[in-house]
């Protein structure tokens, strides 16, 4: 993907070369204030004040000089000897070479070998903290972190990466990148914020923070961090502290940007901030689009922002009836531009009806539970999910105890190691087996992707030894009530699974489990020939890989099927992945085959974007950030619409069979439902692989908006119905009524699944 680069240095270069500078630009001047006496050094400005004390402690203080973070340690991680904490530190005022005054603390390491002074800087509502290591090469600068106490906070701290969107000139969609990491405190009105280039909150808690360090050119390396008060919201706070000329910010108080029916009016609130350092007259627009193309709303305002201050404005618009809609939001300030995009989504109650027996589930633990754990399992329910692959408690995410509250299934999945000795196994197998009985587990599913080198079989025999055997003895030996899982398989890998038959493991196991995996092919395709297994080849395919793990079980006996991974990944401009509007499709006729091919359970992969140990983290480029089915803001994809539609669709449906026509490009998959008959339908006249027209050279595919219909080729099929007529309805959940004449509705055919309800299609089962 490509960005545009309008400008001589953009806000994400402004802001990356104002860490890299160690400076922070303040928007309004102060005089600062040093002073030292007894072994302390205070720095002072408007609204701010460092305290630097013998023995290594910073204090940050307020304008009231009351302290909101104190810290007196860094540390170093050194390959050869380990993480290093300082154990003290001597301050002494000094100025840095522009003359700005400065605190020095020299710090004192457990190694000689490390050395470690802080320079700490202030000026309006700002500290300045940088810390300068020099060592031995076996440093490791992505371990650095420095200690701070946040002192009588009245909110949990937060952590807030603050992104902005970058419009791609290659003609694809816009996306996001991550501009810095905000850790966050309150204390009533008074905000703060430690602003970072970049820091993990996996690696951040009450003590320390993440604060990785950049190599310098005189072979030193340097940490910085930014300390700000503010009374704004943090993406705001960082555009007047760097600077940078107009920042936007985007939301709604609906948690997930989500409303319960079409036509209720949504509020869209906007934040512009003006970092510059005068007045400036900024252009508003708002235009939202739905999953049609129709236009909702294209509304423009304009107002003066004085220099580092905030415009607040609220636009608002009908609640989509076509389920999703699409809002950008575009700031202008002469040639500066900025702006940003989330989702709106509408998604009505619904009562499910299969409770555990359901196929509806989610392959990873709620690890982003924003705006809280409650509201997260509310959507969780409310899309149809009635299980979840990982809970213990302990684990990551949520405990049992949540999921039992709510009637919800768990399993477990744990991993274990290949390369150990017999007893070191067995010892694995009875802690393991332990920790899932006692979390309540209906399935123990034994590792996770275990089959490298893929599609050669080389790993099953070692797998059944040192895993799975121990497992399933020490189940049988207790009689513990729990069911065996496999490791989920990445891809079908036929060669591993008749090795792991050979081997005895088709005897260990209750169920079956893999990831299909999936890449430019739709989800019905079957790959002729063989399939290479790399990162781009015919082995990532979903439906080929089902029939040729049905075609074994055919031969050594039936097992229930579990995809404990499944997934339609959205990474932008890309062409091996799908496009927003292509995977809700995808997720649609994934789930509508999986339910006709009687498969136990789906788990799909994941609920949102990014990962976990950085969370809301925007990385376009790494295609480990995009499974989700909500987008990096918490706000729905389309794919989001789409799970549930089949969640609801399928929650009682029976399937009758794969559906055949006269023209063999016609296909469908037929059920019955408690609304009666309900036939799958699409055609394949434009083919079976996804973004076939991209540059064979790179992975780039300048990817439609989402609103855009990708399928060139529409076909109609006359459908018998059983009724006067038929309810047609799309991957997201959107009803049309077809009238039936002569017995017959005429749908119009593409490559997008849709559902037809009242069908007489029986005469048609293959």
């Amino acid at each position: 993907m490509t960005s545009d680069r309008t400008h001589e240095m953009t806000r994400r270069g402004l802001l990356g070369a104002t860490f890299a500078a160690g400076v922070m630009l303040a928007a309004e001047a102060s005089p600062v204030e040093a002073w030292a006496a007894d072994g302390d050094v205070v720095l002072s400005a408007s609204g701010v004040s460092v305290l630097a004390s013998v023995g290594g402690r910073v204090a940050i203080r307020d304008g009231q000089g009351t302290t909101r973070s104190a810290g007196s340690k860094f540390q170093v991680k050194d390959s050869a000897a380990g993480v290093l904490i300082s154990t003290g530190g001597t301050p002494t005022l000094t100025s840095l070479a522009d003359g700005t005054p400065a605190i020095r603390m020299d710090y004192t390491m457990p190694s000689t070998a490390v050395a470690v002074y802080g320079l700490f800087t202030v000026s309006t509502n700002h500290v300045g903290l940088e810390w300068h290591v020099t060592g031995p090469a076996t440093l490791v600068p992505d371990g650095f972190q420095f200690s701070r106490a946040i002192q009588n906070p009245t909110e949990p701290d937060g952590f807030a990466p603050i992104t902005e969107w970058a419009r791609d000139t290659g003609g694809g969609i816009p996306f996001e990148e991550t501009v810095g990491i905000a850790h966050t405190s309150t204390w009533g009105a008074l905000h703060g914020l430690f602003l970072l280039a970049d820091s993990r909150q996996s690696w951040t808690n009450a003590t320390w923070i993440h604060a990785p360090g950049v190599p310098q050119t005189d072979e030193s390396i340097v940490s910085r961090a930014d300390f700000h008060f503010s009374d704004k919201r943090p993406t705001a706070t960082t555009s007047i502290g760097t600077g940078r000329e107009i920042g936007v910010e985007i939301w709604t108080d609906r948690p997930f940007n989500l409303w319960d029916a079409a036509g209720a009016t949504a509020s869209v609130r906007v934040q512009v901030a003006n970092g510059a350092p005068s007045t400036r007259a900024v252009d508003l627009a708002f235009l939202v689009k739905d999953f049609n193309g129709a236009q909702l709303a294209n509304t423009a305002v304009t107002s003066t922002v004085p220099a580092a201050a905030v415009w607040d404005h609220t636009f608002t618009v009908p609640a989509p009836a076509a389920g999703i809609a699409f809002a950008e939001v575009t700031a202008t300030s002469g040639d500066d531009e900025a702006f940003v995009r989330t989702n709106l989504a509408v998604l009505g109650p619904f009562t499910y009806q299969s409770g555990a027996d359901g196929m509806f589930g989610m392959a990873n633990y709620p690890w982003l539970q924003v705006p809280s754990a409650d509201a997260l399992l509310d959507l969780w329910q409310l899309a149809g999910v009635s299980r979840v692959r990982i809970a213990y408690d302990g684990g990551p995410g949520l405990p049992p105890a949540a999921f039992d509250a709510r009637g919800m299934a768990h399993n477990i999945e744990l991993q274990p190691a290949l390369d150990v000795t017999d007893t070191v196994a067995a010892q694995w197998a009875q802690t393991n087996t332990d920790i899932a009985v006692a979390a309540g587990a209906e399935y123990f599913e034994v590792g996770n992707e275990l089959n490298r080198p893929f599609n050669t079989g080389a790993a099953a025999q070692a797998y059944i030894d040192k895993a799975l055997r121990p497992v399933h003895d020490y189940v049988t030996a207790t009689g513990a009530n729990l069911k065996i899982l496999n490791n989920g398989l990445a891809g079908m890998d036929e060669p591993w699974v008749e090795n792991f038959i050979a081997g005895g493991g088709w005897d260990l196991v209750d169920g079956f489990a893999y990831h299909p995996g999936r890449g430019n092919f739709t989800p019905d395709y079957i790959p002729d020939g063989d399939w290479d297994a790399g990162a781009t080849g015919k082995y990532w395919n979903f439906l080929g890989g089902l029939r040729k793990l049905q075609a074994l079980m055919a031969v050594h006996g039936e097992k229930e099927i579990w995809l404990t991974e499944a997934y339609a990944c959205t990474r932008p401009n890309a062409w091996w992945n799908d496009t927003y509007r292509a995977a809700a499709e995808n997720v649609f006729l994934t789930l509508a085959i999986a339910k006709a091919e009687g498969i136990r359970n789906v788990c799909w992969y994941q609920f949102h974007d990014s990962v976990l140990g950085r969370p809301q983290v925007a990385r376009p480029e790494n295609v480990e950030y995009h499974f989700g089915l909500m987008n990096r803001d918490t706000s729905a994809k389309p794919s989001l619409l789409a799970y549930a539609t089949a969640a609801r669709a399928f929650d009682q449906a029976a399937p009758l069979g794969w559906l055949s026509f006269a023209d063999p490009n016609h296909k469908g998959l037929l059920f019955d439902t408690p609304a009666g008959e309900a036939a799958v339908l699409w055609n394949r006249a434009d083919g079976y692989v996804l973004n076939a027209d991209h540059d064979p050279a790179g992975a780039y595919f300048p990817a439609p908006e989402p609103w855009v219909d990708h399928w060139p080729t529409k076909t109609p099929l006359k459908v018998k119905a059983a009724g006067s007529t038929l309810t047609q309805v799309d991957c997201i959940g959107q009803r049309r009524t077809l009238p039936a004449a002569a017995g017959c509705a005429t749908a119009v055919l593409d490559g997008a699944p849709r559902l037809f309800i009242g069908t007489d299609l029986t005469d048609h089962l293959a």
